[in-house]
Order: C-alpha cells, then sequence, then structure tokens
C-alpha cells in the first residue's frame, strides 16, 4: 500500500495560519449570528462560550495534515459540542460547518493509516447521524416543524429530506473529495517515481552502450594488432638468429615484417574510420563504406599469411558457399584469424586445419591442430573471451578447448539469420555443438579447455 509522505514544513507552517485564520473568523462569525439571531442568544458559561468553543473548534486544523485522524475526531467532538452548547452561533456559523468539512477532507487525503482513518470515518459519519436522527426525533417530538401543509408532504417530512439530503452530501462530499485529493497525489507520486526510474535505466544503458562500444573496439583491436603484432615479433626473432649465417631468410623475414606491419596500419585506418563515421546505421563489425573490410572470402589469403610464417595450415570448405551476412563474415574472418595466431604464439603445433562449413540456416567454422601448450606463461585469454562474444552477440555458439586425441580445437556455429544480442551467458568450454561434425575415431565429449590461450 502507497503512503503519501508527511507535510512539509511549508505545508505545517501553513496550516498553522489556517487554523488561527479559522479560529479568528469562528469568533467572529458567532458575532454576527448574535446579531441575526437575538432571540435565540444564549451565552452560555461566563458569556463568552458560544466564542470559545466557535474558536476551539477550529484550532485543531493546525494539524490537519499532521495528524489528520485525531484532528478529525477532535473537530468532530467539539462540533457536536457547540451544537449542543450554543445552537444560534452552530446553526448561523458558516466557519464551524467549514472546519468540519475540512476536517473530514484532511483526515482522507493525508492519513497515512488507512485503516485508522477508515475506522474513524465509519465512527465519526455513524455519530453524526445519529446525533441528526436524535434531532429528528426530538422535533417530531415538540411539534417543531407542524403548520399549515399545501405541499407535496408535510412539513415534517419534507425538513427531514431536505436536512437528511444536504447532511449526505455534506459529509460524503467532504470523504470523495479526500479521496480523489489522495488518488491525485499518489498518481502524482509514481509518475514521479516512474520518471526516475526511466531517467536511471537511461543512465543505465548509456552506460552499457559505452562499455559495449570499448569492449568491441577491445575485441577490433585485439584482433587486428595482436595478430600482426605477434607475426611481426616472431619474423623479428628468426632474422635476429639468421642474420649472420643465411642473409636470404632474414631478408625474407624483414619484409614479411614489413607486410605485417603495413596491413596493420591499414586495417586500423579502417577500424579508425569505421569508429569516427557519423552514418548511425553502420551496423556492429560492418565493413568501412571507404574501405572493404576483412571476411570470409580472404580466408584463403589468412591462410596463404599463415603458411608464409611456417605454419602449414589446411582448408577445407564443405556444403554450397552462400552468402553471409557483413557481420557474420567479418566475424568468422576475426575468429579464423585469432585461432590461427594463437596457434602460432602459443602452441608447438606445426600444421592446423581449418574447415568451413556451410549449413544452410548458419556456418560453421573449426580450427584444430596437432601442437600442445608451450611451457611459457599462458596469455590473457582475451582472445577467447573475444571470440565467445563475437559469438554471443549473433546468437551463436562457440566450443573451445583440447581435443581427446590431441591438440587443441576452436569451433563456432553462427546462424545467418541470428538476431543481434547480448549473450546471457557464456557457453560452458566442455559443451558440445548440437550436430556438430567430429574427427574420425574422436570422443563425443570435449575436455575442459586447456592453456593454450591468448
Amino acid at each position: 500500500m502507497w503512503t503519501r509522505p508527511a507535510p512539509s514544513a511549508r505545508e505545517q507552517r501553513a496550516d498553522i495560519l489556517l487554523g488561527l485564520g479559522m479560529a479568528v473568523a469562528g469568533a467572529f462569525a458567532t458575532e454576527l449570528a448574535r446579531g441575526a439571531y437575538p432571540s435565540q442568544v444564549d451565552l452560555g458559561i461566563g458569556g463568552v462560550e458560544p466564542y470559545v468553543l466557535s474558536a476551539a473548534v477550529a484550532l485543531p486544523l493546525c494539524f490537519r495534515r499532521r495528524w489528520p485522524v485525531p484532528v478529525l475526531l477532535a473537530v468532530a467532538v467539539l462540533f457536536v459540542v457547540n451544537g449542543e452548547r450554543a445552537m444560534f452561533a452552530y446553526a448561523g456559523n458558516l466557519v464551524t460547518q467549514a472546519t468540519m468539512f475540512m476536517a473530514i477532507y484532511a483526515a482522507v487525503a493525508w492519513a497515512r493509516e488507512r485503516r485508522a482513518m477508515k475506522a474513524a470515518i465509519v465512527v465519526v459519519f455513524v455519530g453524526m447521524f445519529a446525533w441528526l436522527t436524535i434531532g429528528f426525533v426530538e422535533a417530531l417530538r415538540n411539534n417543531a416543524l407542524d403548520g399549515p401543509n399545501r405541499a407535496l408532504f408535510s412539513p415534517y417530512v419534507s425538513g427531514v429530506i431536505l436536512t437528511l439530503a444536504l447532511n449526505v452530501l455534506y459529509f460524503f462530499g467532504a470523504y470523495f473529495w479526500g479521496r480523489t485529493s489522495w488518488a491525485i497525489a499518489r498518481q502524482r507520486q509514481e509518475l514521479q517515481q516512474q520518471a526516475a526510474e526511466l531517467s536511471a535505466q537511461q543512465e543505465a544503458n548509456a552506460r552499457r552502450a559505452v562499455i559495449d562500444e570499448r569492449l568491441r573496439i577491445s575485441r577490433e583491436l585485439h584482433d587486428v594488432v595482436a595478430h600482426h603484432i605477434s607475426s611481426i615479433g616472431i619474423q623479428a626473432g628468426g632474422a635476429r638468429r639468421v642474420m649472420d649465417t643465411d642473409a636470404d631468410a632474414a631478408k625474407n623475414a624483414l619484409n614479411v615484417i614489413e607486410e605485417s606491419s603495413r596491413t596493420a596500419v591499414n586495417e586500423m585506418r579502417q577500424l579508425l574510420g569505421m569508429l569516427r563515421s557519423a552514418d548511425p546505421e553502420i551496423e556492429v563489425g560492418a565493413p568501412d563504406p571507404k574501405e572493404p573490410q576483412a571476411g570470409a572470402d580472404r580466408l584463403p589469403a589468412l591462410i596463404a599469411e599463415a603458411n608464409s610464417l611456417g605454419l602449414e595450415v589446411g582448408f577445407h570448405q564443405i556444403g554450397a558457399p552462400a552468402e553471409l551476412p557483413k557481420t557474420v563474415s567479418v566475424s568468422v574472418y576475426r575468429i579464423a584469424q585469432e585461432a590461427l595466431s594463437n596457434v602460432r604464439k602459443h602452441s608447438t603445433a606445426r600444421s592446423a586445419h581449418l574447415t568451413l562449413r556451410y549449413l544452410g540456416d548458419a556456418v560453421e567454422l573449426e580450427v584444430i591442430d596437432d601442437g600442445r601448450p608451450k611451457h611459457a606463461p599462458v596469455g590473457s585469454r582475451l582472445g577467447h573471451v573475444g571470440i565467445r562474444e563475437r559469438v554471443g552477440l549473433l546468437g551463436g555458439e562457440a566450443e573451445i578447448g583440447p581435443r581427446p586425441v590431441g591438440g587443441f580445437r576452436v569451433r563456432v556455429r553462427i546462424p545467418l539469420n541470428g538476431p543481434l544480442q547480448i549473450p546471457d551467458a557464456v557457453r560452458d568450454p566442455g559443451e558440445r555443438i548440437p550436430g556438430a561434425v567430429s574427427d574420425p575415431g574422436e570422443s563425443r565429449t570435449a575436455r575442459p579447455m586447456g592453456v593454450a590461450s591468448d
């Protein structure tokens, strides 16, 4: 259940001024009633009782929003006492009538304990209408409404109906007006809360978008830079070892270093051009409109580059080739690039094999090697994380880990029409892709991922 917040200090000061003003107005209205009904004037105790009661019935309004239920009960008691002790002031004093109306309204609109409020309303209403009924009985007993009757009803019946109707409108009008005020306040606070939640959600989405973009840039930089830098490092080490004994081999290594560095610079420029593009329609992983980007069609060139670096790589394509979506094509190339780079850096393998399978509604890439992990410190594993993220974003599945028959495997399956999404969880390294083609003689259960990772 919603609880209305307590009134502010400004609202409480306004209530105090209202209560004091109503008390003064009530005493003044009693003086006016004294002059209007001279034959009914009874000044009671000390000759000031009607003035005191008229002021006292309004004073609890000073706390009408802070303690609305006690104020209602106090005003109701003083209201009845005023009617019993100073009828001339009660009947002709509109301030006293307005005070009771405002007390009912404030209790319904501001009470934070709704059950206590409803109980108080029932007590007050029952009491008020019981008091009114007693008045009807006394009027009937004293023939107070007797007289000529030319109307539809007798004077007594007409008076009862009119008085009862006015009191129903008076009391229930105050109640429903208070309920409306309470409902409006609740709706206003809910709207403010929803606005705050939407603002927080927008900030969270903005932060998430920044994090996702940073991860995407990290993957692209890792795939572009790490591959070529590792190639340059390997060739530079080889050139240093054979520089004095085999000048031609050193020269070839330097040529590979030059070509790798030029390729790295071109791909870095391409990536920066994509990041600087102001076109919001460019998809994640889509090629820069200025230059062609790496895709599945460039796998033969990637394999030729790996062969030139001393790793014997075979290539096998299964199924009828299909035109891949740009994001899928780029991801297939980057995953193959990362897998072959890991083979060179972290494995003793001399050969590897790359298989590309077109499965109709999906494409599957598998890179296997025949080596063992090097006894050097392992990498950061960001390469494998990047592969899983790429595949997860495209709604695919990834299997990365050592093979039971020896060597290491990277296998991914990407749907051709899968939605771009953030994966809820990363697939367990030992989980197999349903329906994936296995090597002859290989166990159907993959082992946990080994240490040969980047």
